[in-house]
Order: C-alpha cells, then sequence, then structure tokens
C-alpha cells in the first residue's frame, strides 16, 4: 500500500493525474491475464493480445 499512496503523491505533485486511467488499465489487464491463465478461457483471451 506504501507504494500505490507514493505513487498516487507523485502524480499528484507532478501534474500527471493523466497517467492514473492509463496505470489502472494496465492493472486490470495484468489482473485479467493472471486470473485465466489456467482456464479454458486462456486461449481466447491470448489471441487478443
Amino acid at each position: 500500500m506504501e507504494f500505490l499512496k507514493e505513487l498516487w503523491l507523485f502524480l499528484r505533485f507532478r501534474k500527471k493525474l493523466w497517467l492514473a486511467p492509463i496505470i489502472i488499465i494496465i492493472l486490470m489487464l495484468g489482473m485479467l491475464l493472471i486470473m485465466v491463465e489456467g482456464s479454458v478461457v486462456a486461449p481466447f483471451v491470448y489471441t487478443l493480445f
């Protein structure tokens, strides 16, 4: 949690809040790939990327 707090403070201090949605989307895609890696859906998800 400390990393997320520091990241948020950095984004606010440097006026880079436009990066927050990009970081969130990248994290969500990473979580999706981790969650489906052992399932039946995995071949279909990997064809998208």
